[in-house]
């Protein structure tokens, strides 16, 4: 056999045996010479090493944007913690580097932040109002969101729908008939006053996330439990509660960053200072005319991120569950 048919003949065998997988047998009835046999297992060797350089390369490149992506995400968050640290003459020199120290570090900053401003104060009433309204938000919305994923009704899509437009208002449109709520119930200038009114907000985009849990979990669920001696709301509570609780998950992360990070109603209904929240409390205390307490507030920053990021990966897990659970058709 000459060299050319040789070469010939591993070709067809090599082209036959990729979509396989390299290193796979010719197929059956075929017979190589020798010569053949030994070109082949050659050709098979490199097409190994030269499959297996692409794979690592690729991964590489995956792990490379990877930290790239983590590294320009993570910019800001460095930036600020650098700046909580840094003296006025360092922050305000232009041709300082903003992500390190040229002059040496220094907390009075951050010591001004909790001794010369009431921020402690600001942080507990915002976990106040969250908790609070997170509560009310999940009292209000897994009850209506079960009844209309479970209960046959000819108007429950509208009402679904009535209920998500709702979030869709912009708080600016509501903002004059809320204040009036606010007045007649004599709570301006207290905490109950965002508690009354936020709802307004997390209750409708709840109950439109909800009713997509729920109707991810089987009706034959809860109607074995029915069977079983529960009742209608028994079942709902020992039943189906515990299987929608990554949506439960969804929706207090979800309620909670809303209410915190809120601030055209927290500023409208809420003038003094022991009863503001972190979102209109710190601009208040460090904004003062045209000066800027710049370090005092990019720790404020810090220090109010670090809590709610920890806990949200914490429960991250369950928060992307519930969302795609929400979004599956059973």
């Amino acid at each position: 056999m000459t060299e050319r048919s040789e070469r010939s003949e591993r070709s067809a065998v090599i082209r036959r045996l990729l979509p396989g997988g390299v290193g796979g047998r010719p197929p059956q009835g075929e017979q190589l010479s020798e010569g053949g046999r030994g070109g082949l297992a050659a050709d098979v060797g490199v097409l190994r090493r030269r499959y297996a350089r692409r794979h690592v390369a690729a991964r590489a490149g995956v792990y490379a944007a990877a930290v790239l992506a983590a590294l320009v995400c993570a910019l800001p968050f460095l930036w600020s913690v650098v700046s909580a640290f840094k003296q006025n003459q360092d922050l305000y020199d232009p041709e300082s580097n903003p992500f390190f120290f040229n002059k040496p570090a220094t907390p009075d900053h951050v010591t001004f932040l909790f001794t010369d401003t009431p921020f402690l104060t600001f942080v507990v009433n915002t976990l106040v109002v969250g908790a609070v309204v997170v509560a009310v938000t999940l009292v209000l919305a897994l009850p209506a969101a079960y009844s209309l994923a479970r209960l046959d009704r000819p108007w429950g899509t509208p009402m679904g729908i009535a209920i998500f437009l709702v979030y869709l208002v912009p708080p600016s449109l509501l903002f004059l008939s809320l204040t009036r709520v606010v007045v007649a119930l004599h709570l301006e200038d207290t905490l109950w006053s965002m508690i009354v009114v936020y709802p307004t907000i997390t209750v409708p985009v709840s109950v439109w996330l909800l009713i997509g849990f729920l109707k991810a979990v089987p009706k034959d669920v809860e109607e074995q439990a029915m069977v079983d001696g529960h009742s209608r709301l028994g079942a709902f509570l020992r039943v189906v509660l515990p299987l929608v609780f990554p949506g439960i998950v969804a929706v207090v992360v979800f309620s909670f960053t809303l209410t915190s990070s809120e601030f055209v109603y927290a500023l409208a209904f809420v003038s003094a200072s022991p009863e503001m929240v972190v979102s209109t409390g710190v601009p208040t205390q460090l904004v003062r005319g045209d000066v800027f307490f710049w370090q005092s507030l990019q720790a404020s920053t810090v220090i109010t991120a670090v809590p709610i990021a920890f806990l949200f990966n914490l429960f991250l897990d369950r928060f992307v569950t519930g969302f795609t659970m929400g979004a599956v058709k059973t």
